[in-house]
């Protein structure tokens, strides 16, 4: 044995570069995604809330999903102003999430056309939507044909409303109901122009008449 040593490459585990490739091929570093959480109560039942939020964290974690953003909403009604859910719409446009999260659909939308108009805004947007009670997630192509049968539902509400509509003036016809504004005005034509004659402003005649001033400076021009 010469009592020299030969050296001997050094493997090192944690500094040994991982190569880009796997297979010839680059890897994919995985996107973080987004989440914003959105949960609403209505005044009279505002103990629901830290379970929405308690679940929809729990499932954006689940799924790897980073909570960029977190609102609540307290309002009662179908047509309440939903001011918080119009702030996550402004961040997904501003592309600040890449996920809205909801804990049930009719916390969401005030309608199904409403739902459906949200639902199709962030498609276009390019941002995914997950209500957990109902298990809809449009990042997954089950969960983009539940969205087609959301439109034919928003389709249908639209036309029974519109059946009502129609079917309400039909009746209002039938039982001799004049439609439409009153001509409140051209009823006191006579008295506006008579009124006028006798010296009176055209605000007194709108005052004693109860109508706009418009309206008998109209009446009165047509006469000149």
């Amino acid at each position: 044995m010469r009592g020299e040593l030969s050296e001997m490459p050094v493997k090192q585990g944690s500094g040994i570069r991982k190569s880009g490739k796997v297979f010839g091929q680059v890897q994919k570093t995985a996107k973080t995604i987004r989440a914003g959480l959105y949960a609403r109560v209505s005044t009279q039942d505002q103990q629901t809330l830290p379970m929405q939020n308690r679940a929809m964290r729990e499932y954006a974690i689940r799924r790897g999903w980073t909570i960029a953003m977190q609102v609540k909403e307290v309002g009662s009604g179908a047509a309440a102003q939903r001011q918080r859910r119009e702030e996550l719409m402004e961040a997904a446009r501003r592309r600040e999430i890449d996920v809205v999260v909801v804990w049930r659909l009719d916390r969401w939308g005030r309608s199904v056309t409403d739902l459906l108009a949200t639902l199709q805004e962030l498609e276009h947007l390019g941002v995914g939507f997950v209500s957990l009670t109902e298990a809809l997630d449009l990042t997954t192509p089950a969960g983009r044909a539940m969205a087609g049968l959301l439109a034919v539902f928003a389709a249908f509400e639209r036309e029974v409303l519109g059946e009502r509509v129609r079917a309400g003036l039909a009746h209002a016809r039938q039982n001799g109901k004049r439609l439409g504004r009153p001509a409140t005005a051209e009823l006191h034509a006579n008295q506006i122009r008579k009124l006028r004659r006798s010296g009176l402003s055209k605000s007194e005649i709108a005052r004693r008449l109860q109508i706009g001033r418009t309206s008998v400076r109209r009446i009165l021009d047509e006469r000149t």
